[in-house]
């Protein structure tokens, strides 16, 4: 049966989110989240929609942002794991880049204890640089590391020899012969075929860490969702088949941020707003990136206290969000996050006990969440209660409740702001050449002050931003990025066939998940450095070897200000194969003009506020701020000095008034 609907589901720590294509206007639903057994949470969304005949029939597509990897990760529930290296080397994970997060602190915390406390064997091989190999693995040898693995009974091995990027022949023996024993198992040369050993072994530990957890709810959700076909978000900004992700955990880090970005990538394209910097302001943190044109991403994320080195979107996460804990310390200073109230006993004007402030009392304190239109009315705010609780934060600072309000909120902003700056202004970006997305359930209040703070004139609040994470997921494309190490020289010819190489090699497993040949195109960069240089950056692959040089200069002066009259070398290929999804387009708003449900005063607003409902406002209206705009999964302040347009799209498209010198 043809497919007909499409379903985003984003997993988050307290709300599941959904979003549905295929029935003309998109529709929106959350379920509580079941961390102990996500999939349960997922099932009951798909039952409340009325979507169970249509997975029956395979007529729905179901694509999902996961947060089962991250929090393994985070909470070190990962498999117990051995790891295996070259004899000689074992303490490869431990030592790191032996640096000290507390440079001079003489008595430090004591290292992570799964990282101290993880089984490491060696074994007598190895190769050299340029991946010959130097010392053989003897039968006799493997025979003995395989029996020293089994006495330890793991459930999962990783697998990372020097310089198997380039030879992964003795790590394939290795693993061939464990998984005779029934071991799931990770190689390095698999997982991430490039230099540096130390971030290879983590990126290689920590898939096999945490892939039986993963493929094991994976499995589950398969079985229960079958025969829909089942695909997952993968950090890098594109999907995988569920059965192909299963072995792949570590690219799943960042499975449902990564969803945002698909999104407001495609939504640029639609405004012809392809520079954008964007925030996902939810409960707890705030997730903010970069994007000129395309997802940029990284090869130098962390997860926790571990580097992962596998492709991720760029994104900068701080503690501040609507749950964000205001305190005055000893000192009689303010401070905002990075403590959450969390979902319970969260904000004081939940009304659920809570008697701390958090940025969302202030938001309740300056009027700017209007009690009985909260979340489309299904939550009432506990107006009193936050004020109180105001009220003595206030106290502690010699002001009155609407001032440490605005201060809360002041201070919140600027953690923002200063994340913004750390993705923008500290890699030779200009925010002022970008327009400002938000999104998540916090970000329409507070779109306008960061744009303020950054001297950003445009702003844009997507339709939908509540859930937005879960509606780009349905709209990201199918991707495998293939990765491939290069000797010091290597001829064009060379390159161009290893080019060839990879992208057949993505086109088949494209194909494997159902893609006609036709869909897939290829992107080809160059991981390139100055010689000596460890770090490297990716440059858009050019025929003429020459112009591969100046463009790698150019963006070294961007990047880091300033370029080296060194030789410049390249150090790994990268050919991303991508599917564009064919889904259906949201229908576009009516030409109507709405009216504003109802006029409030606000606290520091001189003339009444006009509040509208976001579902009565028609295309091209528009709006002058102050003013509120109000829909079921968030509401938008536009502030004083701003200006919106709605999109036929829906979309509110913001612009900073210029005042007359």
């Amino acid at each position: 049966m043809p497919l007909t609907h499409w379903l985003g589901v984003d997993t988050g720590g307290t709300f599941t989110d959904f979003v549905l294509l295929g029935d003309g206007e998109p529709r929106i639903h959350k379920v509580l989240s079941t961390p102990s057994a996500p999939e349960q949470a997922i099932l009951q969304g798909i039952r409340e929609l009325g979507l169970t005949s249509a997975m029956a029939d395979g007529a729905l597509a179901i694509v999902h942002g996961t947060t089962v990897a991250t929090n393994a990760a985070l909470e070190g529930k990962g498999a117990h794991t051995v790891f295996v290296t070259n004899a000689g080397i074992e303490d490869m994970l431990r030592i790191g880049r032996q640096n000290r997060a507390e440079l001079y602190n003489l008595t430090p915390a004591p290292a992570n204890p799964t990282l101290t406390q993880l089984p490491c064997e060696g074994v007598q091989c190895r190769l050299d640089s340029e991946g010959n190999i130097i010392q053989p693995l003897s039968d006799t040898a493997l025979e003995d590391l395989i029996d020293r693995i089994q006495a330890l009974q793991p459930e999962s091995v990783a697998i990372c020899l020097l310089f198997a990027y380039l030879n992964g022949q003795q790590e394939q023996r290795i693993a061939d012969a464990l998984e005779q024993s029934g071991l799931t198992v990770s190689t390095s040369h698999r997982i991430i075929p490039t230099r540096g050993e130390y971030e290879r072994g983590m990126a290689t530990w920590l898939n096999a860490w945490l892939s039986p957890k993963v493929a094991a709810y994976l499995q589950r959700l398969e079985n229960a969702t079958a025969p829909a076909p089942l695909a997952i978000m993968q950090s890098n900004g594109g999907t995988i088949a569920a059965n192909q992700a299963r072995e792949l955990a570590v690219n799943l880090l960042l499975s449902g941020p990564a969803g945002g970005l698909a999104a407001a990538q495609r939504l640029g394209e639609q405004l012809q707003q392809r520079r954008l910097m964007t925030f996902d302001m939810g409960g707890t943190s705030t997730d903010v990136a970069l994007l000129d044109g395309e997802i940029r991403l990284t090869q130098h994320g962390h997860i926790g206290p571990y580097p992962v080195a596998v492709p991720m979107v760029d994104m900068h996460t701080i503690g501040a969000g609507g749950g964000s804990l205001a305190y005055v310390d000893e000192a009689g200073l303010l401070h905002v996050g990075p403590e959450s109230a969390g979902a319970d006993p969260g904000p004081a004007s939940y009304g659920r006990g809570g008697r701390q402030v958090t940025v969302t009392d202030a938001n309740v304190v300056l009027g700017r969440l209007q009690p009985d239109f909260a979340l489309g009315g299904s939550l009432t705010l506990d107006v009193a209660a936050a004020e109180q609780a105001m009220a003595t934060l206030g106290s502690q600072l010699g002001m009155d409740a609407q001032a440490a309000a605005e201060g809360v909120l002041a201070l919140a902003n600027e953690h923002m702001t200063q994340a913004l700056r750390v993705i923008s202004i500290q890699k030779g970006h200009d925010p002022e050449d970008f327009a400002l997305m938000s999104f998540g359930g916090a970000g329409g209040l507070h779109v306008c002050a960061l744009a303020d703070n950054l001297g950003m004139h445009r702003a844009i609040v997507p339709q939908r931003a509540g859930v937005l994470s879960a509606e780009g997921l349905v709209y990201a494309p199918r991707k495998r990025e293939l990765l491939k190490a290069l000797p010091p020289a290597l001829s064009d010819s060379t390159c161009q066939n290893e080019i060839l190489t990879l992208q057949q090699q993505g086109l088949s497993e494209l194909q494997a998940e159902g893609v006609p040949s036709g869909q897939v195109h290829f992107q080809v960069y160059l991981d390139m450095c100055y010689r000596g240089q460890s770090s490297v950056l990716q440059i858009p692959w050019h025929d003429d070897s020459n112009a591969r040089v100046q463009a790698f200069h150019r963006a070294h002066e961007q990047r880091f200000g300033h370029r080296l009259g060194l030789p410049v070398q390249q150090v790994n290929l990268r050919v991303q194969c991508l599917a564009e999804q064919h889904t259906p387009a949201p229908p576009t708003l009516p030409e109507q003009e709405g009216t504003a449900v109802r006029h409030a005063k606000l606290p520091g607003i001189a003339s009444k506020v006009r509040i509208y409902q976001r579902s009565d406002l028609g295309s091209n209206q528009r709006l002058s701020g102050p003013a509120l705009i109000v829909e079921a999964v968030g509401t938008t302040w536009l502030a004083p000095g701003w200006t919106t347009q709605v999109s036929p799209q829906g979309h509110l498209l913001l612009e900073r008034q210029i005042s007359n010198p």
